[in-house]
Formats: C-alpha cells, structure tokens, sequence
C-alpha cells in the first residue's frame, strides 16, 4: 500500500491509495486526528514532551497540555528544523532538546499510529515546502528511519495541483499558504486518453469521463515556483500581541491559542469572540476583534507586500516560459492561511474570481502526492543554487564558485566540468566542499523572543551558504603522486539526474586514471 504525509507547520495529513476503489482516501489515526464539520481528520502538529515517550497531535489538546507555559509543550517546531535558531530549547530530562528531535519523535509516533490502524506499507510519499533547503530535506529522510524502504520526497504545492484533480485545466497555479510557509508554484499537467481509467480519474464539477474517454495525468512539468517564510503561526502571533497590548496581558500560550481561533471566526464571520482567564490576576477578559481590525493590523506588517513579492517572482519566471497570467487556467488554494478572505481578495486582484478553487485545503496535497507512486512523472527544476568552496586568494578565505544555477532543469543533459590545482608543494589531495548558496540579499533569522519562535527576512548583501558534505569530514580526493601549484591536476565533471542526485566525477589529468566515477555526492530540492 503507497501512503503519502503532508507534515505541516500546524497540522499533518496522512494519506493512502486504496487499490480496491482506485482512489485516495485521507487517514484517521486514533487519538491522533480531529475532524470536525465535515473536515477532513488532521493531526494537529504538536508535541509534548514526557520522559518515557512524547505525545502529540490532537491528544495534546486533550488534556489542555497545549495551554500553559510549560517547556514541555512544542508547536510551530517544524520551521526550526534545518535552521541556525538564536535562542534555546530547554533541556528535559537531562537532555538537550532540538527542533530535529522534536520533529523526529512527532513523525515516529504518526508512523508508528499508522502501523497499529493496521496498514501495510510499501511506499511512502512525503511533502515538502518550496523554499527548504538540503538540510531539512536530509533530516526528514533519516527522522522516517527505516519504516519503508521505498521513500520519496515531492514539493507540496506540485502535489497539491495533482490533489485537486481538474480535468479540464492543464496550466495551474497553487497556492499553499499553511501554518509555517507560503509556496506557489505553476504546473503544468500533461495527459494522455486511455480506454481504461486507471489509477486517478480526474473529475471536474458533474463532469465525468466514460472508460472509452477517460485520462489521466502522465507529467506534471513545473514551469516556476517561489516561496517565502511566512505563514498562519506568524499571524497568530502578531494577533496575540496586539490583543495583549489591547486589553493589558502577557501574550501567553493560551492567548496565541485564542487568537488563532478569532483567526479562524475571522475567515466566516465579520465579528469574533473569546473569553480569556488570566490564572494569574483571576481576571477574566472578551477578547473582541472584528475582520476589518485584522486587515488592517495586516497591512501594518507588511504582510500583502510580501505576498506580492512572491507572486511577482512567480509571474516573472513564467514569463520567461512564455506564459502570461491570462493563461493560467486555475489557481488552487492551499492550507489554512489560504482561507482567509483577505488573502482570497488579494488574488483576485490578479485572477478572475471564476478561476479560483478554494474547496480542496488541507487534502489535497496528501492525496495528489499518492500519484507519485502511480507512476506520474514529474518534471522539476532546481529552486536552490549550488556551489563549491574555493580558496580566494584576494580576499584570503574561502569563497563559493556556482556550478548548478538555480532553474536548472533536471535530468542535465551534460555534464558541467571544473579544473583545479594544488595550492602547496607535495599536496596529498584536494577537498571538494559543496554548498546550497541562498538568496545573494538577504538570509533568514530564526530566533526566540520569550517563548514564541520568530522568522524575519535580513537583508545581508551576502550569499547565505549551508555546507553540504563538510559535516564529518570533506571529500578529499587523494593525488598520488602528490601535487605542487601552477599546473592543473583534476578535472570535476559535476552531474543531476533524473532522481535529483548530483553525480560526480573526478579524472587525474596527470595520470589519466578516473579516481571518481559517477558518484552520487547529495539530493539535491
């Protein structure tokens, strides 16, 4: 059976094909899923730390664990992961906490509920954001542990254009905009007719396909993608401040709790209300805030600025495709966040209304990710760009040179190719250190600020950099014999397949002997 997680900022959905009825179904994990209303089951993303096992989801809000100021108590830890945090995590147990392990035990236990439904599992499908990095990517591999052998990983907004299943539409822009992160990227679907469905049937409104007429999606091409840090957590957060500074309170836990549900009022009603008790003063407050109050504490933070940043960068790639916005034949609305008709207003001042789906939020990305093990092919392009480290003599340090630029279509069609040298008599080899270099202006600070976990852009003028492979040890390709400076000495032939692996090889110009040959270095997103 092929299972598919989509583990989110705020919560987490798992899904399955089902070969008896040939479609996909969301899962209910007991003890771990709410649904209410009609909604789909969702695992809040929460953790509770105790010392013989953690517990998490919606059975964290069972027992109120998720109200107090209590350094047991984790959300929002997913946009951690993979980051340079400025701040602590308290030590527990007389262990020193990361977000890593965190994220690690909330995985495990989803998949270990999983197991206890029971499901078979032989393939697994995991969702990632647009915007995260190798590490992150790295980490999530090694936190799934050997539970399936067969592991693959799919950006969550190209799985989401496959989730929402328009048979009539092949250019489609989503837009995920979830707890931790706002991801858009246009896809391209690619179909062929069959005389019998197999797999996904794709339906539209009443309209249906005949076995004779039926397609299916064979490729998902990306055509261009973007994404920023910014999601659901941070409005939560920017609400309970303002409401603390309103009514004269601390901006506790409970207080971001009660503005995440005036969030939620917010997208359905005009008008929103909650009781706060403060534990402390005895005092107990209606907390009030209308939608136009929200709007505007909104636009204070510069919030559809950002929005707008992305979307340009989106439009702008596309374009460079040869595809203007009048041609995108649907926008699919993603996550939570997206449900805000403020959000909503915002794209409808770039795409016709009759163009814009909202009615899939929290399936769809699980559910379109489960085609990937259907056998759709998905064609992708590099959103990071890559380099490696050099000595720069001018400025006496190391320095990053490009070899993979960002955009860069995969399967390479050959290969790019770098000379080096030694840089002292008698050298015994040369270290290939590989880095993701990030944005040029500006990087992302993750830091605390009390107990509330913060992101902000900074500008830098600088390439932010993550090394790759400098964790135990660089690569070090051994000469022999011994290099000296002033001649070329080996030639690096750097590779990305199908599967997004960089490949490497490394020939010995002096002595003509292939000393590396098509090795896989990392995955690369």
């Amino acid at each position: 059976m092929s299972l598919a997680i989509d583990f989110g900022t705020s919560n987490t959905v798992v899904a399955r094909w089902n070969p008896a009825t040939e479609q996909a179904e969301t899962v209910a994990l007991p003890g771990l899923s709410l649904s209410q209303g009609g909604s789909p089951p969702l695992v809040p993303s929460l953790v509770y730390w105790e010392q013989e096992e953690a517990l998490i989801g919606q059975a964290v809000r069972d027992r109120g664990l998720d109200l107090k100021n209590d350094p047991r108590f984790f959300r929002g830890f997913k946009r951690g992961i993979g980051s340079d945090v400025q701040g602590f995590l308290p030590e527990l147990d007389g262990r020193s906490l990361s977000f890593e392990a965190i994220g690690e035990a909330f995985l495990q236990q989803t998949l270990a509920a999983v197991k206890q439904v029971p499901l078979p599992l032989d393939s697994l499908v995991v969702t990632v954001p647009v915007d995260s990095f190798e590490a992150y990517r790295h980490w999530l591999g090694a936190a799934l542990g050997d539970a399936v052998e067969n592991v693959r990983m799919l950006d969550e907004p190209t799985a989401a254009a496959l989730g929402y299943g328009m048979a009539d539409c092949d250019l489609l822009l989503v837009v995920d905009f979830g707890g931790g992160t706002l991801d858009l990227s246009l896809v391209q679907l690619q179909r062929e007719t069959v005389k019998q469905a197999t797999g996904f049937v794709l339906k539209w409104g009443k309209k249906d396909f005949s076995e004779e007429s039926a397609q299916r999606v064979e490729v998902a091409k990306v055509l261009a993608k973007a994404g920023q840090n910014l999601g659901g957590t941070d409005l939560d957060g920017w609400l309970a401040q303002a409401l603390a500074q309103q009514y004269g309170f601390e901006p506790t836990p409970l207080v971001t709790r009660l503005a995440e549900r005036l969030k939620i009022q917010l997208s359905l009603q005009t008008q929103a209300s909650e009781t706060y008790f403060d534990d402390e003063s005895f005092e107990s407050y209606e907390l009030k805030a209308s939608r136009e109050q929200f709007e505007t504490l909104l636009r204070s933070k510069g919030f559809f600025e950002q929005l707008d940043k992305a979307m340009e960068q989106v439009l702008q790639q596309a374009r460079r495709q040869g595809v203007n916005v009048p041609d995108i034949e649907g926008v699919l609305l993603v996550g939570g966040t997206s449900q805000i008709p403020a959000v909503q207003d915002w794209l409808k001042g770039y795409f016709e209304e009759s163009k814009i789906r909202s009615d899939r939020p929290f399936e769809a990305i699980a559910q379109g990710a489960l085609q990937l093990a259907q056998g759709i092919e998905i064609k992708d392009f590099l959103y990071h760009r890559y380099g490696i480290r050099y000595w720069n003599h001018r400025v006496k340090g190391h320095d990053w040179h490009p070899i993979i630029q960002a955009g860069q279509p995969y399967p390479m069609a050959e290969p790019v190719m770098f000379t080096f040298g030694a840089s002292v008599e008698n050298q015994p080899g040369i270290e290939v250190v590989l880095g993701e270099l990030g944005a040029e202006t500006s990087t992302t600070e993750v830091y605390f600020d009390g107990d509330r976990l913060i992101t902000r852009s900074l500008a830098t003028g600088q390439s932010a950099v993550q090394p790759l492979n400098d964790k135990d040890g660089a690569r070090v390709i051994k000469l022999d014999p011994l290099g000296n400076p002033g001649i070329d000495r080996i030639q690096v032939f750097f590779r990305v397949d199908r599967d997004r692996f960089l490949r490497m090889t490394v020939e010995d110009v002096l002595t003509l002997n292939t000393l590396v040959d098509d090795q896989v270095v990392l995955q690369l997103s």
